[in-house]
């Protein structure tokens, strides 16, 4: 964006975010002082956490979507106000978490949003112990210890029937959670065109298809979680959202972090389209095996591609 590189979008971007940054750093101060309640009730730090996170989270969408004008168009399924549900989605950029904050807050589950965030910012002062106290899963990527962080999370949303939305990363761990529900990115990692050549490769390799648009999916996460919180009877579903951007003609262009806070304009006069399509599986419907299961998700990756090249094409008539 031609704008995005001026003194007074820097200066406007910066009376942006100044006071939501402070908001930010008081906020990681409360969560801290809620710690120590973990030991005694969890519930109540949980509940509180989540009022606290609504606050910071409805600001910078706000910042976003209202203030900078970033129209996302949001389709598919309906998904029921308040649902506990595992959710993966492909993972493109940074503005990603803008798309799936959009739908979580028409489904009034903005402040119940998780993310996983890696172990080591257990032990910064604030900001880390903030991501503690609200119970985002804090994992290393060594499978073998992050088995057991993500067993005492999952028994804290099925034994204490915490309200959550998981979002899961399609090419890694799951990265997000929503009120009653987790939110992965089952890719692992951001799309790029060395890591979709590498995809291709370890496709040729392995024989199996390659979905477009997207890295092949890591199943070992998905796998876990679904096991996991298809125990809990208020985890009613698996949602997939498929997240698709579009920049003067670019497939899959995103904006950058700073112009998402700072750009007077990402709209699509500017020549910015964002969308989101989410589709609804009740987790009864998923199979029960680990096999099955993975052979599951890898078919959802390559309908997904599917969609997206639908959507590259529709866009590319001027739709």
């Amino acid at each position: 964006m031609a704008q995005s590189g001026s003194l007074r979008t820097h200066l406007r971007g910066l009376a942006l975010t100044i006071p939501w940054v402070f908001s930010l750093f008081l906020a990681d101060i409360a969560l801290s002082l809620l710690l120590p309640l973990k030991l005694v009730s969890p519930r109540l730090v949980y509940d509180a956490s989540s009022i606290i996170a609504l606050s910071i989270w409805s600001w910078v969408q706000a910042i976003f979507a209202r203030v900078n004008g970033a129209h996302i168009r949001i389709s598919g399924d309906p998904l029921p106000p308040g649902e506990s549900a595992i959710i993966v989605a492909n993972h493109v950029a940074w503005s990603d978490f803008y798309l799936i904050q959009a739908l979580a807050q028409r489904s009034g589950m903005l402040g119940r949003c998780r993310y996983f965030a890696k172990a080591q910012l257990r032990m910064v002062p604030f900001l880390g112990w903030g991501l503690w106290a609200m119970g985002m899963p804090l994992v290393s990527r060594n499978w073998l210890k992050d088995k057991t962080e993500l067993d005492h999370v999952f028994s804290n949303i099925v034994q204490r029937a915490f309200p959550t939305c998981e979002y899961l990363e399609a090419n890694s761990l799951a990265e997000l959670t929503l009120r009653a529900g987790l939110i992965s990115y089952s890719e692992g990692t951001r799309f790029t065109k060395r890591k979709y050549e590498e995809s291709l490769d370890f496709c040729k390799t392995g024989g199996r298809r390659q979905p477009m648009h997207l890295l092949y999916p890591r199943t070992k996460g998905f796998i876990t979680t679904v096991q996991h919180l298809r125990k809990a009877p208020h985890v009613k579903a698996v949602y997939d959202f498929t997240i698709a951007y579009q920049y003067q003609g670019t497939f899959q262009s995103a904006p950058s972090i700073w112009e998402t806070l700072s750009a007077p304009a990402i709209s699509a006069q500017c020549g910015y389209k964002f969308h989101v399509r989410a589709r609804r599986f009740p987790i009864e419907s998923l199979p029960t095996t680990d096999e099955d299961l993975a052979t599951w998700l890898e078919q959802l990756w390559i309908e997904k591609g599917e969609w997206l090249e639908v959507q590259r094409l529709e866009w590319a008539l001027g739709g």
